[in-house]
């Protein structure tokens, strides 16, 4: 059955500690804007305290969580147990875009392993944590992480990404801009 928290317990905090994969959901205000809905894996999501989570973000083929993010704040993370007992964990809250160079990138940036390809960090003040049951989420192995983002950019280097982020990164799939695109006008 559900259960409502304030903050981020430690179980919970646990849980998503063991978790391979999380998932990112965001909006756009417009009614007709796109939700999205994203996978994440990696070594890539950090507790940083009761109220307050982050995850680095990889140069992707899209941009949307940071796009909805600048438009209206609106995250929520789920984390589902693939193993053991049948657990699901979402985390609500508001979020915001970290980009490489700044101030708050430096303060952030140690806490994660700084993979080739990365992007932003998304920081979310959590203010509804949820518990509920995953009777229904299948069983599943797991084998391992995939390095096949972190391995393209390697092979194609920090001036391909730049291109790469002005040309598909700067804007949602509605048009919603990105703080990403500042900081490539700039």
């Amino acid at each position: 059955m559900s259960k409502f928290f304030d903050s981020i317990t430690d179980e919970l905090r646990r849980f998503i500690a063991e978790q391979h994969v999380f998932f990112v959901a965001t909006a756009p205000l417009a009614d007709d804007g796109h939700v999205n809905l994203s996978p994440k894996g990696l070594d890539s999501f950090r507790v940083l305290s009761p109220h307050q989570v982050a995850y680095l973000d990889m140069t992707g083929s899209g941009n949307e969580t940071s796009a909805h993010l600048a438009e209206n704040g609106r995250i929520t993370f789920m984390f589902c147990a693939f193993d053991g007992p049948p657990d699901i964990v979402r985390l609500y809250g508001t979020g915001r875009t970290i980009l490489p160079g700044t101030p708050a990138w430096d303060a952030l940036a140690p806490q994660f392993t700084l993979f080739t390809g990365v992007r932003q960090i998304i920081v979310a003040d959590i203010h509804k944590a949820q518990t509920s049951c995953g009777y229904a989420v299948p069983y599943f192995d797991y084998v391992g992480q995939r390095d096949t983002l972190i391995k393209y950019w390697e092979v194609k280097g920090d001036a391909y990404k730049a291109e790469y982020q002005a040309n598909k990164n700067a804007s949602s799939i509605d048009g919603l801009p990105t703080p990403l695109s500042e900081s490539i006008t700039e």
